[in-house]
């Protein structure tokens, strides 16, 4: 992949999100930074219509969909991405459940307890992300750090006051 195959801006529908706590809000600020700072992303319809990254993407849930909206570095819309989430709805729930066993183990638990809660997460985690590669193929070619920190993001998105 190019330098310019990456994402260099990434943001929330901020409508989209009606409520997080403390906890997810610092998953969110992290999976943001982390994306930015260190990700492989091509878009494939967009650079075969002669756009070039560095991208800006908009992240949005619409009607069950994950919306992924595409500037390339000129600020040019390069087209959107449409992901039907149902696919993704098991590994949400399993997610927050296992996130939410973390986050009070981490308040009371011993540290072999806390590790082995971890390793379930991370383990969901990866199975979530190996969906999402399958999901993009044929539209997007990243790498699976960055599809992991967007899973991460899509699950935000799906939390609801």
């Amino acid at each position: 992949m190019l330098a310019t195959d990456r994402i260099a801006h990434v943001e929330l529908d901020e409508a989209t999100i009606l409520w997080r706590n403390p906890d997810v809000e610092q998953e969110r600020r992290v999976a943001m930074e982390d994306l930015v700072a260190d990700n492989s992303f091509r878009p494939l319809r967009a650079a075969e219509q002669g756009h070039a990254g560095p991208w800006a993407l908009a992240l949005a849930v619409i009607d069950g969909r994950l919306a992924i909206s595409i500037h390339d570095a000129a600020g040019a819309d390069a087209g959107a991405i449409g992901l039907g989430l149902a696919r993704f709805r098991r590994e949400v729930r399993e997610y927050f459940a296992i996130c939410e066993s973390y986050y009070n183990a981490l308040r009371r638990a011993s540290a072999q307890e806390i590790e082995t809660i971890d390793m379930a997460r991370r383990a969901i985690h990866d199975r979530a992300t190996r969906q999402l590669i399958e999901a993009l193929e044929g539209k997007v070619e990243t790498d699976f750090a960055t599809a992991r920190r967007l899973f991460t993001l899509i699950c935000v998105l799906h939390i609801k006051a």
